[in-house]
């Protein structure tokens, strides 16, 4: 269940990002594969990543840098388009990644 939850979110999440015009996928709201990915990373934030959730500044300060860097670099490898640019579009994620991870790792330990 808690693996379900952080996928789910993460797809509200990128569902939204979507929606708000800072990528352009093929399909909508998300592609398959952006959803599955969701849940490879939902997979690990019970074990290997958990230690970026407790204390929440270990998450706060690598999930700006992970989650940017692994936007630019899925976009290039599915095709996905930045209509702000790669910039604009990674600026924008830092903050958003700076509360999102540490409160993934919340949300899939939460029982």
């Amino acid at each position: 269940m808690a693996l379900l939850r952080a996928a789910l979110a993460g797809c509200v999440l990128d569902s939204l990002l979507g929606m708000l015009g800072v990528f352009n996928f093929a399909t909508w709201p998300l592609p398959l594969w952006l959803a599955l990915l969701w849940l490879v990373l939902a997979s690990g934030l019970r074990h290997s990543l958990a230690w970026t959730g407790s204390p929440m500044w270990r998450g706060a300060l690598l999930g700006p840098i992970g989650g940017p860097l692994a936007y630019l670099g899925g976009a290039r490898l599915a095709d996905v388009s930045l209509p702000l640019g790669d910039m604009q579009t990674a600026l924008l994620l830092m903050p958003v990644w700076a509360l999102a991870l540490p409160l993934l790792v919340r949300l899939a330990a939460w029982r």
